[in-house]
């Protein structure tokens, strides 16, 4: 029986490249996105390359969009073995006009869609999840959100001031700790993940810059999806091991 497993955000970029490796390991995979032409496309990417892929529409921003995806993940398939909360932007990056600290639309605009909307997901999906008889979690986040990483003079992110996308990074990871208390020692886990600074448009030059391929930084989300039995849950990784939270 093929694994059932759901990628938020997944018609480009990380989002895309996490679903295609998916698919690789032999799961049939849901590519999610608000932009139903460019999921179906994305998704059929991956068919023509022989692999087994779906698409959805889900605008993760939206609760009537996520309890119609849900709705649509239980008639297609019963369950839910896998979930990747990848959806996310960084919008201040590009915002204009003054600011002290924080351009506040910004932070609203990210907050919708990087914690509400990995809330909003994982809410709606838990009940498929829990047909699974392993079902994993993924909350992709990044060391930018580590609350030690950012106090360290030592850290190389401790010049980085991105106020919003920091604290919707850091909120994403307290979601992933509750939501394992929550769990407790059933056989489903949450694992935040930190795919590194990947090529993507996420946010200007990271194409021109970022050390890392989406491929690559889709390994991470790959071995959190497929953690085994005894691996812990709950916990914050990258590709090199854990990440301070």
């Amino acid at each position: 029986m093929s694994t059932i497993a759901l990628v938020t955000g997944a018609n480009r970029g990380l989002g895309l490249a996490a679903a295609t490796a998916l698919a690789r390991t032999g799961a049939t995979v849901i590519v999610a996105g608000r932009d139903e032409a460019a999921a179906r496309d994305s998704a059929q990417s991956l068919v023509d390359q022989g692999l087994r892929a779906e698409a959805l529409t889900l605008d993760v921003t939206s609760t009537a969009s996520v309890a119609a995806g849900a709705a649509e993940i239980e008639r297609r398939h019963g369950r839910l073995d896998v979930l990747v909360n990848n959806a996310g932007i960084l919008p201040e990056a590009t915002a204009s006009g003054a600011r002290e600290f924080v351009d506040v639309a910004s932070l609203i605009a990210t907050f919708e869609t990087n914690v509400f909307g990995v809330a909003s997901v994982t809410e709606q999906f838990l009940p498929l999840l829990r047909r699974s008889e392993g079902a994993r979690i993924v909350n992709v986040s990044s060391t930018m959100g580590s609350l030690s990483d950012q106090s360290d003079p030592e850290s190389p992110f401790y010049a980085s001031v991105v106020p919003a996308y920091q604290a919707s990074k850091a909120a994403v990871n307290s979601l992933t700790i509750g939501l394992s208390k929550k769990l407790g020692d059933g056989p489903m886990k949450v694992t935040s993940v930190c795919p590194g600074w990947v090529q993507t448009d996420l946010a200007p030059g990271n194409r021109e810059h970022a050390p890392t391929t989406p491929e690559d930084a889709a390994r991470v989300i790959v071995a959190a999806a497929t953690l085994p039995e005894d691996a812990p849950s709950g916990t914050f990784m990258d590709i090199d091991g854990p990440v301070r939270w």
